[in-house]
């Protein structure tokens, strides 16, 4: 029954030969010659099998797509972005390239996803030929070597902040701007935004009594949508499909990394890990998409994937993980990256939070309840307090071991001196307990930072 079924996935594809001597027949020997890439690679070290491999593949990705030679294939572009389509592999398939080795290993069948590559165009793994082991000394020119282990954090080695990046309302792109701006006391209060398809006539209807159905004020970033898809070798019809907080914490990391001193292209294959807090916001939700960009738009609109998209795009192989404790979430993340720091688990660390509002529904929901501020601003322990007011933004900080910083010439812009997670009245004890382990005896020690919600 299943053999009968179409299926135009696999029925242009080849059908696949079976192995020698079990079709029947008797077992042939191996034509001569058809290991000649093995017996090729044995001899080389591990980074003269790495570049073997990538021009062979090189070659053979141009030959496939078209083009005169491989120098139009960049080593460093996934396949994904060079649009290889289902008709390019079924033509590789059917041409049987004599140049084409069967030589990439599987991946275990315990893998739970694919693993962010070394290089889009080869890994590491692909550079060993198949039964040979791999010695020390091979791969110390491929993989990166994780951070050292580590045990509990000593008062004379916490995480520190060495790079910052951020977007907020009123026009701060960057931890300069932040400051001229709250030095100069401006305001980001803003009108709903126009460039986002929201219905501002029904949200700025008046009630019978003359007043706003909902506050039509906020803070808001400005071109919000924007982003270059090509420089993260992202194609348009995926970025279309892509949450625009994922596209500002792509565009975010990057600066953050190169204000910490840091070339996020070195990162690749390292300890990094990406701790992010992020919330669904609608994107994408009751709209019609291009039937290409809604085959990704689950993916695209899912918060949960934001942090290994992060990991993947930048080649990182520390953990990859999106919180969402609602107004915390950005606290939160920045917990577990210093947990992670700590432990040893990373090497570095990127953390922070991101938020953009894909529609109006917050606003809607919220007025509802008379929890939104008149006027947008929020007044926190003032007699004027009227409600809350809603804003947008990405903050994100590089953190790092301080004996890591010193080693690696990094400026120190913070220390975190300890950090804990406590719903409800129970906060102020795990804090000081965190803290008291942390600095125990330090005088530095005595001041802190909480945050209340309610």
């Amino acid at each position: 029954m299943g053999a009968a079924r179409h299926r135009p996935l696999f029925d242009e594809l080849a059908p696949a030969r079976p192995p020698a001597g079990q079709d029947g027949g008797p077992r042939r020997k191996a034509p001569e010659g058809s290991s000649r890439l093995r017996e090729k690679l044995l001899p080389l070290s591990a980074k003269e099998r790495r570049d073997h491999l990538l021009r062979l593949v090189r070659a053979e990705a141009a030959a496939v797509l078209g083009h005169p030679d491989a120098r139009a294939v960049e080593p460093d572009r996934a396949f994904r972005g060079r649009r290889v389509r289902l008709d390019d592999r079924r033509a590789a398939a059917r041409t049987g390239s004599p140049r084409r080795p069967a030589c990439a290993k599987r991946p275990p069948s315990s893998s739970t996803g694919p693993t962010p590559p070394r290089s889009p165009t080869t890994s590491s793994t692909a550079c060993s030929p198949p039964n040979t082991a791999r010695t020390p000394k091979q791969d110390a020119g491929t993989a990166p070597a994780a951070g050292p282990a580590r045990s509990a954090e000593s008062a004379d080695d916490p995480v520190v902040i060495v790079g910052m990046g951020c977007r907020f309302p009123g026009g701060i792109n960057s931890p300069s701007d932040l400051w001229e701006f709250i030095s100069a006391g401006r305001d980001a209060v803003s009108e709903l935004p126009d460039d986002r398809g929201w219905d501002l006539d029904r949200l700025s209807d008046t009630a019978a009594d003359g007043t706003a159905r909902d506050p039509a004020t906020g803070r808001f970033l400005d071109a919000a949508g924007d982003f270059d898809p090509a420089f993260f070798g992202i194609s348009p019809r995926e970025a279309l499909a892509m949450d625009p907080q994922r596209r500002q914490i792509l565009e975010v990391t990057w600066e953050a990394m190169e204000n910490a001193g840091i070339d996020p292209r070195a990162l690749r294959g390292s300890a990094t890990g990406v701790f992010l807090g992020a919330a669904y916001q609608g994107y994408g939700h009751g709209v019609e998409l291009p039937g290409a960009a809604r085959a990704i738009c689950c993916t695209g609109g899912s918060p949960a994937v934001t942090s290994s998209r992060v990991a993947y795009v930048l080649g990182l192989e520390g953990p990859a993980l999106t919180v969402d404790t609602a107004c915390s979430s950005s606290l939160v993340a920045l917990h577990l990256a210093a947990r992670s720091l700590r432990d040893g688990e990373s090497s570095l660390a990127v953390a922070g939070g991101v938020s953009v509002m894909a529609g109006p529904e917050v606003f809607t929901e919220f007025a509802t309840q008379g929890a939104l501020a008149a006027d947008g601003r929020c007044k926190a322990y003032s007699e004027q307090a009227d409600g809350f007011g809603f804003a947008e933004g990405v903050g994100l900080v590089v953190l790092e071991r301080l004996s890591d910083a010193r080693r690696h010439g990094h400026r120190v812009l913070a220390v975190l001196r300890g950090s804990a997670v406590r719903p409800g009245r129970g906060e102020q004890r795990p804090v000081r307990a965190e803290r008291s382990g942390a600095a125990a005896g330090d005088p530095r020690g005595v001041g802190g930072r909480w945050r209340w919600h309610g």
